[in-house]
């Protein structure tokens, strides 16, 4: 699932955009929400969802002014505007932002799909995960005699999409019904790897990607690639990579004007 901050000063319509949202898809789901721009930073600074959706017109900070200051923080970060106004000038710096669309109120449900559905598969690529349509329940294929390698695609899946939460062997084996030394395993046989080795690469690839796609601070970085400790982090990384946190940002991301790659 998806992780979506929504960003409207209106709380009738934030809610009802909330409950849209969760009726359109069941790929995304609001797990942030904010009154206006600078709620929405200070949340972004402690939380990284996976899609920002934003009215233009609100107080304190207004969306496009929002926007600007998050792709300082967030160059990739997917932005969705909402907004009541047409006026061709805010499309036009909508898109200079790099927005993925510009949706009018009210908004058309099928258009919201449409929309989520183009960013889902963007950031499925992104991620590596497939977006073939599950054909069942991984229990299910598994009590069945199914095909063994679904069921490691949705815990692959599962891993991608929880990089920073509980990802121990015993939860992740709860979440689709199996025993945790079955699955350790099967894991092992269909992947040749490890279960925690998996895990332990992944996260490894979501701290790249922030390093590279973003300008948080390395201990954020550590925080929301599932590393609970910055300083092991920082070793780990510099004994996989050959390179300090900092000096891959250097080679792979884009610099900013302030130094903040300090932990």
């Amino acid at each position: 699932m998806y992780k979506v901050l929504l960003v409207e000063d209106e709380t009738v319509i934030r809610q009802g955009l909330r409950e849209l949202i969760g009726k359109s898809t069941g790929h995304f789901e609001v797990t942030g929400e904010a009154a206006n721009g600078v709620e929405a930073l200070e949340y972004l600074k402690c939380e990284l969802p996976d899609l920002l959706i934003t009215d233009i017109r609100m107080r304190e900070m207004d969306g496009l002014t929002m926007v600007a200051r998050v792709r300082e923080i967030y160059p990739s970060l997917p932005v969705v505007i909402i907004s009541g106004y047409g006026e061709f000038e805010y499309a036009k710096k909508a898109i200079a932002y790099g927005v993925c669309n510009y949706m009018l109120k009210p908004i058309e449900r099928l258009e919201l799909v449409a929309t989520l559905d183009k960013i889902k598969l963007a950031l499925d690529r992104e991620r590596g995960i497939s977006s073939a349509p599950a054909a069942g329940g991984a229990a299910e294929e598994a009590h069945t005699g199914g095909d063994a390698r679904k069921l490691i695609r949705d815990v692959k899946e599962f891993v991608k999409l929880h990089i920073d939460g509980d990802l121990r062997l015993q939860t992740v084996a709860g979440k689709v019904h199996l025993n945790a030394t079955y699955l350790s395993q099967l894991f092992k046989a269909e992947t040749g790897m490890n279960y925690s080795e998996y895990v332990s690469d992944a996260r490894m690839e979501r701290a790249k990607w922030l390093l590279a796609h973003t300008r948080l601070k390395i201990y954020d970085v550590a925080r929301l690639s599932g590393h609970q400790s910055p300083k092991h982090f920082m070793l780990v990384f510099k004994q996989q990579t050959g390179w300090t946190a900092g000096e891959y940002r250097d080679r792979y991301g884009q610099r900013s004007s302030d130094e903040n790659d300090n932990v």
